[in-house]
């Protein structure tokens, strides 16, 4: 469900050089830092470097992007 918000001029300045070097629309950007966001509320005792690589893991295990994990012998 999309829906219409009013954000400050400064969050939107703030977001924009983040979004064009990341490739993503500023809206996206702003998506992106929320659920980021909410994730390290939610998991107050992990470092931030560990939530963004762990959101990225499920986002590549959605896009059918990772490969089985197997032990060689």
């Amino acid at each position: 469900m999309a829906a219409t918000l009013k954000l400050s001029d400064e969050l939107i300045d703030l977001a924009t050089p983040y979004a064009v070097a990341a490739h993503r629309s500023v809206s996206q950007q702003i998506e992106y830092w929320a659920r980021l966001g909410k994730a390290a509320e939610d998991n107050p005792e992990l470092p931030i470097e560990f939530i963004k690589n762990t959101l990225l893991a499920v986002a590549e295990s959605d896009a059918k992007l990772h490969t089985d994990y197997s032990i060689r012998n």
